[in-house]
This record gives structure tokens, sequence and C-alpha cells, in this order.
């Protein structure tokens, strides 16, 4: 999405070698790839330690049940855009290319990635892979299932990554060609998330508009879609026609579980043998329980206060920043997020920024506001905007404390400064709508929201402040801004777009479009029966179900 000062002069040279060293590999020339300690595990300085992986499966089971906090309202991976949907759904439908559990970035569906020159991408195609309920996948079904991400009626989530999409094209019955209308570097990352998943063209037009919500889905995973019990659990049978290695369970079994404390007793009982998400008040249970491992493990993650309406008082940028000086993020990171995590004034996580040279990680991070509280600054901003006793609205849900508690420290923060926060309780199932659907957030001007970054490159969360970006609910539009995306996104060189991101997340933090609270970290319990599940924030679009097995 942008044409840096050199971006219009790639000559011969770089074009031959970006075409070289993208296929196959992390597509070093577009992200700036990061990896969770490579020993195991490491400490972070934090009292915690990330792990790098859980240890490999030594066999197969029968089944597993995992816990997740709501039920996804589609499996449609065009609208695939928060927890629920694609833990589940990325062990059944699969991506062009793949995201490791390191972090970096694979061949997928497609064993080859092409870059020929600045705005063309060519995918070279597995032979003989096989769609769930029958046929072979071909280059007609990518360009059909890329072209739903594309098609205004269906209003993908994604549809954003293809903005920049001139053409789909077949060009061979196992190669498809995507003219860009410009270079965009991000496009060919996102190839590795939902954005990029392929299903059968004949089963997803013969389910129509029931797509997604029943019968299977038309994929090529290790996992099909079995039974949907429609408010308790999905199920999700082994497909023994898989192109890859199979996975080492015949069945994995999603459970629906709202409550924070059903989901902990689920997994204290055997009920559930894991889960990701896991609520952060039983961090400590869970840990001293002895009946499985809490892991923790890189998650590209920071929790934020999303501002979701700047027509009333959070319109003025001093309101945010009074809001931003009065909260308590130390209590915050300590009771809601379990002592695990750390305060950050950055929207952007360090690790997102570990591929850039050092100059470029010092401007991205040393002129950020201080992390700490100042009421007497914040009370004075309020008064100065004229904003004493102005009544705003934060959501709040029972989903965990990760949000309830800070949607509270939102509402302590306001009331000592002369604001009057309230506060909306959304149930968890709804909560996710908060993403999808403007109308559930009519009446609300801010809500907790954690966000994981899709690719490994700080431009994913920082485009979000585009003008008409899908994550801007606020309608934040600035020309300026915008024209910095635009040359960030066209720079296929890391050091050159790293340099321009800083100066975006710079100019992000002075507006306080959201505001950010802690990095946290990805967090999955196992109990002693099972093993194998990567620790990294990879499970969203990696077939992590796959992996789990016996621990003997």
């Amino acid at each position: 999405m942008t044409e840096p000062p050199g971006g219009r002069r790639v000559g011969r040279t770089r074009r031959r070698r970006a075409t070289t060293a993208v296929a196959l590999s992390c597509l070093a020339l577009l992200a700036a790839c990061s990896s969770p300690p490579k020993d195991g595990s490491g400490t972070n300085g934090a009292g915690f330690e990330l792990s790098a992986s859980t240890p490999p499966a030594r066999g197969e089971i029968d089944s597993f049940t995992w816990a997740v906090y709501a039920e996804p309202p589609t499996l449609d991976y065009t609208v695939a855009f928060d927890y629920p949907q694609n833990t589940i759904l990325s062990n059944v439908c699969e991506s062009l290319m793949r995201w490791t559990p390191g972090l970096t970035t694979e061949p997928g569906l497609a064993r080859k990635a092409s870059n020929p020159d600045p705005t063309t991408w060519v995918y070279d195609l597995r032979p003989g892979v096989r769609f769930h309920g029958g046929g072979v996948m071909t280059a007609d079904d990518v360009v059909f299932s890329l072209g739903r991400q594309m098609d205004p009626d269906n209003a993908a989530a994604w549809a954003q990554v293809f903005q920049n999409v001139a053409s789909l094209t077949k060009t061979g019955p196992l190669q498809v060609t995507v003219k860009l209308k410009k270079p965009d570097s991000q496009f060919p990352q996102y190839m590795a998330t939902a954005a990029g998943v392929v299903a059968s063209k004949k089963r997803v037009e013969a389910a129509g508009k029931d797509y997604g919500t029943s019968g299977g889905l038309g994929c090529t995973g290790p996992f099909e879609l079995g039974r949907w019990n429609k408010g308790q659990s999905v199920e999700l049978d082994r497909f023994d026609g898989y192109w890859g290695t199979r996975a080492k369970s015949r069945k994995a079994v999603f459970q629906v579980l709202t409550d924070p404390s059903a989901r902990t007793n689920a997994l204290l009982s055997g009920e559930a043998d894991g889960g990701y998400l896991i609520p952060t008040e039983s961090y400590a249970r869970l840990r001293e329980s002895g009946v499985g491992t809490l892991y923790f493990g890189e998650g590209l993650s920071t929790v934020n206060v999303n501002i979701t309406n700047m027509k009333g008082a959070l319109g003025d940028v001093r309101v945010r920043r009074a809001l931003s000086l009065a909260l308590d993020r130390s209590g915050f990171v300590k009771a809601g997020l379990g002592g695990v995590g750390t305060v950050t004034n950055s929207l952007t996580s360090r690790a997102a920024w570990a591929g850039a040279p050092e100059r470029t990680r010092k401007a991205a991070f040393d002129a950020l506001a201080p992390t700490g509280q100042d009421l007497d600054e914040a009370k004075a901003l309020i008064k100065e905007a004229g904003a004493t006793g102005k009544t705003l609205t934060v959501a709040t849900s029972s989903i965990g404390q990760d949000v309830s508690l800070l949607a509270t420290a939102v509402q302590a923060a306001g009331t000592q400064i002369g604001l009057d926060i309230k506060l909306k309780t959304i149930a968890p199932n709804a909560f996710t709508a908060l993403f999808t659907d403007p109308k559930a957030r009519e009446g609300i001007d801010m809500f907790p929201l954690t966000y994981y970054d899709s690719i490994t490159d700080p431009l994913d969360l920082l485009t979000s402040f585009k003008t008409g970006a899908y994550l801007n609910f606020a309608g934040y539009s600035d020309k300026e801004y915008d024209a910095l995306v635009d040359r960030a996104t066209a720079a296929y060189e890391p050091d050159a777009r790293l340099a321009i991101e800083a100066e975006l997340q710079k100019k992000a933090a002075e507006q306080l479009l959201w505001i950010p609270v802690a990095e946290w970290p990805t967090a999955v319990f196992l109990n002693k029966r099972i093993t194998g599940a990567p620790t990294t924030i990879s499970y969203m679009y990696h077939p992590w179900a796959a992996q789990v097995g016996a621990v003997r």
C-alpha cells in the first residue's frame, strides 16, 4: 500500500533478487521474521518464560477436547477475523502460504510463490491436493476462493488485503497470477492467513448462503468439519486424504464454554484436554494443579482500548491523552493478566520489530509517552478540553478478566479525572460482533481489544488507522498518515519499510487512536494426556491440531 521514493525505480537486479529469494522461503524480502526463543524457552524479564513449543507428540490418540470461549457465528473463511473462528478453521481450511510456529512464512497450498516484477505474484500450486467431500484443487478453485474475498456482497473481513489487486488470473492448470495496481509488500504475507484460503468452487457454490454455517466447508486441511452441535461444540474429523502429514488425532472436539470459570473447571477436571486464551484469573490455579502444564509463547499481541467513536468527547485528543495518563497499567497487568504481561505505550509489540535495525527500533519506541500514571496532568487536560462531566460508554464482557478488568480500569481512570464512564455488558458470543457489525458498536465509545498481528510485520496493525480501514471504527482520516501507509506498503525491502513504519508508529501514538496498555503472550494449557500444540500465535492460521497427540 506504499510507494517509497525508491519503489518506482525497481530495476532488473532488484526484480531478479526478489524472484529468487521469495520462492519457498520465509519470504525474507517481505517480512521481518520474528521467532520465539530457539532453545525452547527464554525469560523476558517480566517473571514468566516464553516457550518455543510444547514437547512433540510421541503417538496417536483417538480424540481430544479443546475449550473455546465462544461459538463461531460462521466458519466461512471470508469472515474469519477473531479467535474462535480461526482457532478451529486453521485446521480445516488451508491457505496458499503458511505461517509457521516460528512465525515465519513457508509454502502452503502453493509449492512456490514468485515475484517476477514489483506488481506481479505467481503462485504455482501443489498437484493432487484433495478437497473434503471430493475433487482435486485446481487454479480455478484458487481464483474463485480469492475472488470471494473481493466480492462486496460477501462483506469479507479480509477485503482490505485485496484492495490493491487488479486481477486474479488462471495462467495454467496449477498456476495463478495476481496482478497488483502498485507494489504491495503486504499482499504476499497475507496469503498465509485466512485471506489466502482455498476452498472448492463446486462445494461453496452448492452451499450458497448456507456456506460456513451447515454442511461441509470443501477445504483441504488435515481435519474436515464433522458434527456441529449448535451452542455446544464443533467436531472435526481427521481427513485421511490429506496431502500432508496425517493428523495424530482421529477427532478434535471444540467445546464452547463461555463462562471463564467453566472453562477452567473443564481443564482441571479433564473434561477439556487443553485450550488457548486461558482465563488470566486461572493462571495460578492451573500452574499449581498438577494436572497439566501452562505454557506461554510469543503472541505478537497488545492489549488496547479501542476508540470507536470520535464524534463525542473522545474526538478531542486531549481527552484520549488524559485517559491514557490516568490508566493504571501496572495494576491491570497484575490483576487483569495474572501478572503475565508487560506494560506498554506502544500499539505494536516489540517482537514485531525483531528484524529491524537498532536505529529503527529506537525511532519506533524511544519517543513514545511514558506508561506511568499522572492524574494531575490528566485532570488538567480534561478541564482544558471542557470535558469535565462528559459521559462515555465502554463495552465489557465476561469473556475473561483481561476484558472485564480493563473496562473497569478505564472506568476508574475516567472517574478519577472527572469523566462519567458507563459500562455496557455484552455476552461473550456477541462480543465478536463488535468487529464485524457497526450496529453492535452503536452507543459504544470504547472497548477492550487484544490485537494479534496476522503477519510478522508492524504494518499489520498500523494500517488499521488508514482512511476506511477495516478496524478504523472511529473513522479517523489523515492524508499524511495514509500516504505513509502507502509508502510503507510499496517497500518490499524490509529495512526501508520498517523505517517508514517507525514514522507511522509515532504518528499513531501522538493521536492515541487506540490507547495501548500491555503486551500479552499467548497462553496454552495441556493436560498430561496430550502434547504437541504450538505456543505461539501461529495457531490462528497454522493447522496446529494436527500436531496434538499422545505424550507417550
